[in-house]
């Protein structure tokens, strides 16, 4: 007998399919499965979506918000001071807390998968500890990637690089940088070309925070291109946040797309994250710092959407919900042609999963039994809803159930209940 079969579902390539479920594996999609399985759920009418990725996030901060204060500028720099000292303020054990708490937040909305950047800077390495307990913990039901981030900068900090090899000696799984943070944009470069030339020697991915600022004259972006050319990293370098990309002259532009294109780096801009923090200094035009999405895409290169903070000293909202990053991408970027806004929620969750190497991820017979039903008919309309997350599955075990947000009305003349969708 099979252990779960999920009825009538709609994919979001629209087929209308049965999901068998065998363990921790689907064991068939088809438009009719017959038998029996010991669970059922009708998902008739209901949006059946691989589960939500999250490819840019920082765990070791999050739930922190107002400790020690609150980020009264709301700039990045002010973010980044209260983080130097929250960071030697928090326990292991604190640490560890308020990330299970964000999973459970996750795991609730149907994010499954988290790439997390790591703070490397302290010399206690808490974060780092704190970070691989998570890991361990939450395991059977999220997969979680850790990036090694020398928040302070690979040289700016006194033990920048040595702390980064020994997180890495730990088993973090993915190697960071901050070029722009360095004290010249020399050392910036350099540290571009280190931190590569770290990864090609143990076979690691690259996640770099790169040019994230309003600087136009930022340009670590094409270091990293033709560093990952060099050491023949193509499909395992990515480029997270290249807000200054918003402010380069557009002749630049036509000469840096063709190199990430060429350089098999995908992008990961986060749409809530870079339009609160840039133009912080600006008057009006007041920029907003999102980098370009669509004209990447059209360029070939991979973009994700990341959720990056969630109550911590950059941001003080957030809900884990991968659908709001989404929503507010399409708008920032402008993408409300239907496509365009369908290719918004395939970026939290195929195109994400292609940035993090998630190769058992998808619905396809034989793949890992994680998914989300959705109260929508389809992609666009659940971005449009934010849709209550029906039933979460993760590796086969159904692990969080949502009723459906239906209002009861009392007005004359019309329906007893009311649901948004159209």
């Amino acid at each position: 007998m099979l252990d779960l079969i999920i009825r009538g579902g709609t994919l979001p390539d629209g087929r209308v399919c049965d999901i068998a479920i065998a363990g921790d594996r689907i064991a068939d999609i088809a438009p009719r499965i017959d038998g029996a399985a010991a669970q059922e759920i009708d998902a008739t009418g209901d949006l059946v979506s691989p589960p939500f990725v999250d490819p840019h996030f920082h765990m070791d901060a999050t739930l922190s918000y107002g400790t020690p204060r609150v980020n009264a500028s709301g700039t990045l720099l002010e973010g980044i001071d209260l983080w130097g000292e929250l960071r030697d303020l928090a326990t292991v054990d604190e640490m560890v807390e308020r990330a299970l708490r964000y999973c459970d937040w996750a795991a609730s909305m149907g994010l499954l998968a988290i790439r997390s950047h790591v703070d490397t800077t302290p010399g206690h390495l808490n974060t780092v500890r704190a970070m691989i307990e998570v890991r361990e913990k939450v395991r059977p039901y999220i997969d979680l990637q850790l990036v090694a981030f020398p928040q302070d900068g690979l040289y700016r900090a006194a033990n920048g690089r040595a702390n980064v090899i020994r997180a890495l000696d730990m088993g973090v799984d993915v190697v960071g940088g901050i070029p722009h943070f360095e004290r010249t944009m020399a050392d910036g470069a350099a540290s571009v070309r280190d931190l590569c030339e770290i990864a090609a020697e143990r076979g690691l991915p690259v996640d770099m925070h790169c040019d994230e600022t309003d600087d136009p004259h930022s340009r670590h972006i094409e270091t990293l291109a033709y560093e990952t050319t060099r050491l023949g990293l193509q499909g395992r370098v990515a480029g997270s946040h290249l807000t200054s990309m918003h402010s380069m002259d557009n002749y630049y532009v036509s000469k840096l797309l063709p190199l990430i294109a060429e350089a098999g780096i995908s992008a990961i801009p986060n749409p809530l994250i870079n339009i609160v923090l840039q133009g912080r200094h600006d008057t009006f035009p007041k920029r907003r710092g999102l980098t370009r999405v669509k004209e990447m895409q059209a360029m070939g290169i991979p973009v994700g959407w990341g959720q990056d903070c969630v109550l911590d000293p950059w941001y003080s909202l957030g809900t884990a919900d991968m659908l709001d990053v989404a929503f507010m991408g399409l708008h920032v970027a402008q993408m409300t042609h239907p496509q365009e806004m369908a290719r918004c929620f395939t970026m939290v969750t195929e195109t994400n999963a292609a940035i993090m190497g998630l190769t058992d991820y998808g619905l396809e017979k034989g793949k890992l039994a994680s998914l989300v039903i959705l109260d929508a008919a389809n992609p666009v309309e659940a971005l449009r809803l934010r849709a209550t997350r029906l039933a979460v599955v993760s590796k086969g075990n159904v692990i969080a159930r949502t009723p459906r947000a239906d209002a009861e009305m009392s007005l004359s003349g019309r329906p007893r209940t009311v649901a948004r969708r159209h």
